[in-house]
This record gives C-alpha cells, structure tokens and sequence, in this order.
C-alpha cells in the first residue's frame, strides 16, 4: 500500500495571522505572519517541557521529542496521547513507568530556534548507531528533491520566518513538517514515523535549517543516512556526521551542492 504524503497547509488559519503594516514605499499592506503559542509535554505524570510551536500535530511533536531525548524507546507501548488544547499540554501514557527527575537537570542549551536541548545521555546513544553503509543517493534525486521542496507551497513561502523538514524516498518528499523551530519539525516528523510505523531503511532527510550537531544527531537516532540542506555547516555538526558516517550535503541550491561526510554514498548521475 502506497504512503500517504503529508503536505503543509498554508491556508490553514489556525497557523496564521494577517496583521496591517506599510511597505518601503508607505503603503498600506496586510502581511500573514506565523503563529507561535506554548506547548507543555508531559510523559506520564512528569512535566517534561514547553515547546514553542505553531500548534499543529502535537502529538507528533510530543512522541517525537521524547524519542529524540531517549525518554521513549521503539520498544515503548504507548497507551494514549491526550491534547487540550485549552491548557495547552499534550501527555503521553506509556505502560512503562517512567522518571526522568534526575536527567531533566542536566541538559545542553542548542544552536536551534525556540530552544532546542539535548540531554547528556543522547551522545551515549548516539555512539551506539550503526547507519546502513549501503544507502546510496542519486545527485539527479537530490537535484530534483531541492526543486520540489523549495517550491512546494508552505508557510515558508507564505509567512517566512519559519523552518521545514521533510522525509525522503528517491525522488519523491513523503513528510513536511514545519515550525519555529527546526528541532520541532524535525521531533514532528520522527513521532510521524513511529505512530506510524514507517521505517528509515531507504529514506534520506532534508532541512531548510542550518546543518548543526542538533540536526546530525537526531538525524542519526532516527536512522536515517543521508541529510540534506540547502544551507550551511556547523564544525560540530560535521565532526558527527564523520563519526557517525552519515551522509551530509549542505548548499544544496540549483545544481550546486557541498558534501561534508559520506560521500561514498552518492551516485552522480546528473
């Protein structure tokens, strides 16, 4: 059975606001400017974090965080999900006891928009992952992805001010997630595949965000061998990718691309 895409949706107006202003010539102009609003994840009974976020699929977001901070494993079952949107909370019931009082202490501040962390243990984890050595890319498929994606309708394009990150298979972009943050479209999008039961065999990973060690570990713990970006590096975030052997191109715009680690995996056929 074919996947079904996940698309952003623009003209969603619970994302949005079109608020007055002028332009450079004083004349008067209505601008569509992006939402933010509070979001509080609980795990269980304990208050985990509050995300700043457009709002939609929390529950995504709120499976996807906890995964990328190792609060929940593959292995978890996850009872329910429960959003109010009233308070502003989305909790998550596992089976599995949980308490993470001690490691919400010691947490690591990111490079990323809207306050992005990563806890101590994520790198423990991260030097345990093996990515497939035999993934392979074709330039014409990066080519073509860039296209795609830098032209799809968003909120990018409509309001600006706002990241996307988006799962690939070959040619073809499977999940668009943006928001604030880009660690919050990304968290979105490894909740997706996890309620979802999608693999990351033959999938490769694009941002429109910086290539930061942020990006390149959560890119690793969801499996994925190649990221993407038509922005630029962090050293930190190259270190990684070298360790880790995950692919990693950056400056992808038109034809031009830079591959910082695994080069190995792409096929130039364009």
């Amino acid at each position: 059975m074919e996947m079904k895409e996940v698309r952003p949706d623009p003209e969603d107006r619970r994302l949005y606001e079109v608020v007055e202003g002028i332009d450079q010539d004083g004349n008067s102009v209505e601008a569509p400017i992006i939402n933010e609003r509070a979001l509080t994840i609980y795990l269980n009974g304990q208050e985990i974090v509050t995300a700043m976020t457009i709002g939609d699929y929390p529950d995504c977001l709120a499976v996807g965080y906890l995964l990328n901070q190792n609060m929940l494993t593959a292995e978890d079952v996850i009872r329910a999900i429960d959003h109010d949107e009233e308070t502003a909370t989305v909790v998550v019931r596992t089976d599995r006891r949980t308490d993470f009082e001690a490691k919400l202490k010691k947490k690591t501040r990111t490079s990323g928009c809207a306050m992005g962390t990563v806890f101590g243990d994520v790198l423990d984890k991260f030097e345990t992952i093996t990515l497939d050595r035999e993934a392979r890319l074709r330039t014409s498929c990066l080519l073509s992805l860039s296209r795609q994606i830098n032209t799809m309708p968003s909120l990018y394009l409509k309001t600006g001010a706002i990241h996307g990150c988006v799962l690939c298979e070959e040619d073809r972009p499977l999940i668009y997630m943006e928001d604030v943050g880009r660690h919050n479209a990304v968290d979105k999008i490894a909740g997706y595949m996890h309620l979802h039961g999608i693999p990351a065999a033959g999938k490769s990973f694009y941002t429109t965000g910086r290539l930061t060690s942020e990006m390149v570990i959560k890119t690793v713990q969801m499996g994925i061998p190649i990221l993407m970006s038509r922005s630029g590096f962090t050293a930190w975030g190259v270190s990684l990718a070298r360790q880790a052997n995950l692919t990693l191109i950056g400056r992808a715009k038109g034809k031009r691309f830079l591959v910082l680690a695994g080069h190995q995996r792409l096929i130039f056929d364009e």
